[in-house]
């Protein structure tokens, strides 16, 4: 327990440091001027500065504001309809065709047609966002279900418990680490749609900081703040999966049972 524990630091601190010195390698063998390539030299004392200001963690903060709300707007839709589609054969033959058409639409598309029907704001960007990571969690939450151990749903039902007691106490506690996984997944394309919709609808996030940053030529800039993005966007993931792996404890926990 404590070797993995170990591991579980260490392996992805030796990853970054070997991907710093790769950056490192490339900038000083290419020979790139730092607007086309910045060094992590270059980087770092930017980065320590961004982080030191107040107004920049106030860009973070609605850019965080947004992914999560876009995550919750995907969820309460994805998590329903991956029950009704679960439960009723005729509506998942209905949806099915047209699940896939809901990843076709690029999402610097989807944002222009967002301001004309909502209008510019926190929302029309959490909108956005929900529209990206609905998808995920509705497809990781399907896969839970469909594979729950149906011998499990069998003894519930032949001890008296109707359908709606079967989803809430032993087909929904099983398919929550999968339903989790889609969310893991998805916070991190919430976290690009947030970006997205700032740049093209306007915002108060670090996609403005970005979008000027462009129009300044600020390329070191834009590297700093892309890697506060990679950094949020990781620290997310990587407590969505600990809410995750804590789940699946107790649905092995419930299988025993």
């Amino acid at each position: 327990m404590k070797s993995s524990s170990t591991r579980a630091v260490v392996a992805p601190l030796l990853l970054a440091l070997m991907l710093i010195l790769g950056w490192q390698a490339l900038v000083s063998v290419m020979g790139w001027p730092s607007f086309v390539l910045p060094s992590p030299a270059a980087v770092a004392p930017r980065l320590v500065a961004d982080l030191s200001s107040a107004s920049f963690w106030a860009h973070v903060w609605v850019t965080v504001l947004e992914a999560l709300g876009g995550c919750l707007l995907g969820a309460l839709a994805g998590l329903p309809l991956a029950v009704a589609i679960h439960v009723s054969r005729w509506f998942s033959d209905a949806v099915n065709p047209f699940l896939g058409a809901t990843q076709a639409i690029p999402a610097i598309a989807l944002a222009p047609l967002l301001v004309l029907w909502v209008g510019y704001g926190l929302f029309p960007i959490m909108l956005l966002c929900g529209l990206m990571v609905f998808f995920p969690i509705l497809v990781t939450t399907l896969v839970g279900l469909r594979h729950v151990d149906q011998d499990l749903v069998d003894a519930a039902r032949m001890d008296g418990a109707d359908r709606a007691a079967q989803l809430w106490w032993i087909e929904f506690p099983l398919a929550l680490p999968s339903a989790l996984a889609g969310l893991r997944n998805g916070f991190t394309l919430s976290i690009t749609g947030a970006v997205v919709g700032e740049m093209v609808m306007g915002g108060d996030g670090l996609g403005l900081v970005l979008a000027v940053q462009r129009d300044q030529m600020d390329t070191v800039g834009m590297f700093a703040t892309i890697m506060v993005l990679c950094a949020v966007a990781s620290g997310i993931y990587l407590a969505i999966r600990a809410v995750e792996l804590r789940s699946r404890v107790v649905a092995a926990q419930l299988r025993r049972q």
